[in-house]
């Protein structure tokens, strides 16, 4: 019992180490498609900071407060930061099609900017795993560095490492 407890704790603790480790890191910028399927690149690269939401969408509302909250508060707004997001359509069970149909819908009304990668080209370049089912947060620098990056749901710790670290690039 002890020693499986100890294990949970050492595969928690590697893996926040290794999530510690792979920021900040150099990225290029990646080719995905606009939401009509035509190839697009990562908008703004270059001249300012990036905050993306790369999301599954058999997981949009995986971190739908937090989401709710930050764009209510405006607490990720700011002159030097773009925020957009990418959707994960390689991983998806739905229609790609049907995604984008939705999303063009969506973007109409509130005027966001949404792509999609339905080739995984994003994850791959940027090696970030397994990004099937789960909501990815990433900030990346107009340097080009990845500065933040956690997957899945978001614990009050990675909410906050997050507001620590994009106070800077705001």
């Amino acid at each position: 019992m002890k020693l499986v407890a100890m294990l949970t704790v050492v595969l928690a603790l590697s893996a926040q180490v290794a999530t510690a480790q792979e920021t900040p890191r150099k990225v290029s910028n990646v080719e995905v498609l606009n939401l009509d399927g035509d190839p697009a690149m990562l908008p703004h690269w270059g001249e300012k900071n990036l905050l993306i939401f790369y999301v599954d969408p058999d997981r949009h509302k995986q971190n739908e407060e937090f989401v709710a909250d930050m764009e209510e508060n405006h607490r990720a707004a700011g002159d030097n930061l773009y925020g957009f997001g990418v959707i994960n359509l390689a991983d998806t069970g739905m229609p790609n099609w049907l995604v984008r149909s939705i999303a063009r819908k969506r973007t109409a009304k509130n005027g966001a900017t949404v792509l999609a990668d339905q080739t995984h080209a994003l994850s791959t370049a940027w090696e970030l795993g397994d990004c099937n089912n789960q909501f990815v947060l990433m900030l990346v620098s107009k340097e080009g560095e990845l500065v933040f990056v956690r997957k899945g749901i978001l614990s009050e710790a990675d909410i906050a490492a997050f507001y620590e670290t994009v106070e800077k690039y705001k």
